[in-house]
């Protein structure tokens, strides 16, 4: 993980923007202000929360059609899509902030959030990328994704493009360039009624819909994510990492399972923004850290406990926050693979049960993390640092999914 120390030096002089929930703060002028909101779905009601974290209260709340299963913001942070599969309807959320920047410093516009008179329907919504000015919304009992603008959507317009894969399945669609990554269904497996076939594979596709490389084979791929101008895959037999050189169609490289790397395989992925790497789960009670570039490519960690959740701090490059079934917070090092800090924040959540059992979820929010705590329908707001609960937000139900939105800036 050298390589990672030499990026982290290259960068320590760029300060990246934080992400977060409702309010404002004045810093060295009456210009410069911070805005932060919390958005939060429900595990079992059908609702979208949205809390002002420096407040500690609830700023509005939106109705659904069903339970979100997925909470998804955009690269802007000004639209979140709350996909609903078993309701076939994905609601999209205007977050109220826009932040833009300007060389040397950012601007920030706050407004009211606001659910949008859009309604994007069809057959089992499941994963959605934010790539651009875009969203890349899936339907899997369709076999296609649907392409809507940001801009678009905010005006009050559904209008779409599409991009059709071989068959129905439970597959993903992601840009890359002036190509799409799709996810390929094994047509030759006999499914019963009603099932969608298994995945085996990533294909990338042009504009005109046309496949321009042979199936580069995926077993069973689950879990994606950018990094630093690349794609990752997971897959049985290791990730598959897509890149682009030019006009030229999309490579794939699969990085292999080594032969002393305990049994497991990756299923969800977390891409780095600010160094080249990826943070994957591998198995129950085991993460791995990714280096694609590396002989090497896979630092594998081993937890106490079997993971619940885990995300990367946008701000503080070299740090992944992991929360465990023991109810534990801990923070790893993504350069040395070793956990520096933990703490306990919850009684325990067993990963036994069904997989939509309520559970805790965290969100990075500069330098304060939000966790939600189903059990106690709150959510816990605590320093980044030491993991010090600082205070803790009441919201009627079973809390679960939490995104963070917000930032500072000048407001002109």
């Amino acid at each position: 993980m050298s390589k990672y120390l030499h990026q982290l030096t290259l960068l320590s002089g760029i300060v990246t923007m934080s992400l977060a929930g409702a309010t404002s703060t004045s810093l060295a002028d009456d210009e410069t202000k911070e805005a932060w909101r919390l958005f939060v779905s429900d595990q079992t009601a059908s609702k979208v929360t949205v809390l002002d974290p420096d407040a500690g209260q609830i700023l509005d709340q939106y109705s659904m059609s069903g339970y979100v299963t997925h909470l998804v913001p955009s690269k802007s942070k000004k639209t979140i899509f709350a996909v609903q599969m078993d309701h076939d309807v994905v609601n999209v959320i205007a977050s109220g902030i826009t932040i833009s920047g300007h060389g040397d410093h950012s601007d920030i516009e706050v407004e009211n959030p606001s659910l949008l008179p859009v309604k994007l329907e069809g057959a089992r919504p499941v994963h959605v990328i934010a790539h651009g000015g875009n969203m890349v919304q899936f339907f899997d009992r369709e076999g296609e994704a649907r392409v809507y603008s940001e801009d678009v959507l905010l005006e009050g317009n559904s209008d779409y493009k599409t991009v059709k894969t071989t068959a129905p399945h439970h597959g993903v669609v992601v840009p890359m360039g002036d190509y799409f990554l799709a996810s390929e269904p094994n047509m030759e497996v006999e499914t019963k009624e009603g099932d969608l076939p298994p995945r085996l594979g990533v294909k990338a596709i042009n504009k005109n819909g046309e496949t321009v490389a042979e199936i580069a084979t995926c077993t069973g791929l689950h879990g994606e994510a950018h990094s630093a101008g690349l794609v990752a895959f997971g897959c049985e037999e290791g990730v598959i990492i897509a890149s682009i050189k030019g006009n030229n169609p999309p490579e794939f490289k699969m990085l292999e399972y080594s032969a002393d790397m305990p049994e497991g395989k990756v299923g969800t992925l977390a891409g780095g923004k600010a160094m080249q790497f990826f943070l994957g789960n591998y198995g129950a009670d085991k993460l791995v850290i990714i280096d694609p570039s590396s002989d090497n490519p896979y630092l594998v960690v081993s937890l106490p406990v079997r993971y619940v959740h885990f995300v990367l701090d946008p701000e503080n490059v070299k740090t992944a926050y992991v929360f465990t079934e023991d109810g534990k917070l801990n923070a790893l090092n993504v350069l040395s693979g070793e956990i520096s800090h933990s703490a306990q924040i919850t009684e325990p959540y067993s990963k036994d049960g069904h997989w939509r059992d309520p559970r805790p979820r965290i969100a990075v929010m500069g330098d304060k993390i939000a966790v939600t705590d189903p059990r106690e329908g709150i959510v816990r707001l605590l320093d980044s640092k030491s993991f010090e609960e600082e205070k803790t937000i009441k919201v009627d139900g079973l809390p679960f999914n939490v995104v963070a939105i917000g930032g500072s800036g000048l407001q002109h």
